[in-house]
């Protein structure tokens, strides 16, 4: 027995010295294709002396890229690859499943989760524009005819405070000086004790109509004289947004003089397209993006939709709040607009996309059961939303499945299939 294994170590050595002289002479010839078979022997040699004697016996031959073809005796594939061999026991599965050793899933980087209940939902994309909140819009204008005498605002953006003076006007309108002059007299009535009660009252009142300021009725108290020069405040906060007038200019009741507006919360005028419009709903968060602050998104709220579609966009407007307190959002900006829609109104039973091996005609999950083993289902689904797909029947919640490397479970697969098919052929005469 010692001599033998002497001559198999002997014969080993003589195959190593002459693989080593056949790659020096194919280095020194030049050889390319003498080079690659001399390194394939040489790596051979050293499987073979390295490889553990297996007492298991050998089933068949698979394919070494996991592709359904197997083999009853050693070969390689298109690649020069040698088949893999599959011993007595490893093929022995529970019917249905695949069974991947626990050091190939750790190479393969399958990964699997829990599946479990969770609300879907969907962003829903959309462009807009940035414009005045209406609610927050003033217009001052005059009941009476007159002249601009000063203006305390003379250019449009100019921040005004709620009472802060806009311009001093010229009374033009003898309605206006004869209902001062009723108030005078009223007066003097009452000092002298010759009027009737409520008089007063109703002369004041007659002037608050025209819009004379409070301001205005105690100077005529005070001095018991008739007032041709007013002037007119802003009635709130605000940033002016046109100022039509000029020093000079007449005016009659009713023009324009002044449009402020508090821009401290503005409006998002977005058109989302008529498929998206079933799952948008009042109270929403959307994410604004402007185009003039790429790098910063704004949040905000959906306040309205609109009852009506434009035509020619399919289109409906939706009015998204924005809060705006250091005024950098200006009013016609560019914006891009998504909204988180809720799918579902509850949590469904969901899992990721990526979970889905879709061929076309099938859509198959890997379930793991344990022990190495997974088990492909054919699920039915819903709905979908960011990234996740409702399961409606077909996998429990709780249960395992794999959400990544699913390809080599599924090329598994296609080997079991291949060998079950082999099994089940007729023989040959």
């Amino acid at each position: 027995m010692a001599g033998v294994k002497l001559s198999m170590a002997r014969l080993v050595a003589q195959a190593a010295i002459a693989g080593v002289v056949i790659l020096v002479g194919a280095i020194f010839a030049g050889d390319i294709g003498e080079i690659v078979r001399a390194l394939r022997a040489r790596a051979s040699d050293s499987a073979m002396l390295a490889a553990p004697a297996d007492s298991r016996a050998i089933v068949y031959y698979r394919h070494p890229m996991g592709l359904p073809d197997i083999s009853p005796v050693p070969k390689k594939d298109s690649m020069g690859m040698d088949y893999i061999a599959v011993y007595a026991g490893e093929e022995a599965d529970p019917s249905g499943t695949v069974r991947i050793s626990p050091a190939k899933v750790q190479r393969a980087g399958i990964r699997t989760e829990p599946v479990a209940a969770r609300v879907l939902t969907r962003s829903i994309r959309a462009a807009g524009t940035i414009a005045a909140d209406e609610s927050r819009v003033r217009v001052i204008t005059a009941r009476f005819g007159g002249f601009i005498e000063e203006l305390f605002v003379a250019v449009t953006g100019t921040e005004v405070k709620a009472g802060a003076p806009l311009m001093r006007v010229w009374i033009e309108s003898a309605e206006i000086l004869q209902k001062q002059s009723d108030l005078l007299l009223t007066l003097r009535a009452a000092a002298a004790a010759a009027g009737r009660p409520g008089d007063i009252e109703r002369a004041e009142r007659n002037l608050r109509l025209f819009g004379i300021p409070d301001s205005l009725i105690e100077q005529l108290r005070r001095t018991g004289e008739p007032v041709r020069s007013i002037v007119l405040a802003a009635p709130a906060a605000g940033t002016v947004l046109e100022k039509p007038v000029m020093v000079g200019m007449r005016f009659a009741a009713g023009d324009v003089l002044f449009r402020t507006a508090d821009l401290s919360t503005v409006w998002v005028m977005a058109a989302v397209a008529e498929r998206d419009l079933a799952v948008v709903r009042v109270g929403q968060r959307a994410t604004v993006t402007l185009k003039a602050f790429p790098e910063t998104p704004f949040d905000g709220r959906v306040a309205f939709i609109y009852p009506e579609i434009t035509a020619a966009t399919r289109s409906a407007l939706v009015r998204i709040e924005l809060p705006n307190p250091g005024g950098w959002i200006k009013t016609g900006l560019y914006a891009d607009v998504a909204i988180d829609a809720a799918v579902a109104d509850r949590p469904v039973v969901a899992i990721p996309d990526s979970a889905i091996l879709d061929s076309g005609k099938r859509r198959v999950v890997f379930v793991a059961i344990g022990d190495g083993l997974f088990e492909p289902r054919e699920p039915r689904f819903g709905r979908r939303g960011d990234g996740y797909v409702e399961v409606i029947d077909g996998i429990a919640l709780d249960e395992r499945i794999v959400v990544r490397g699913n390809f080599l479970i599924d090329a598994e697969s296609n080997l079991r299939s291949a060998i079950g098919a082999i099994g089940a052929a007729p023989e040959r005469p």
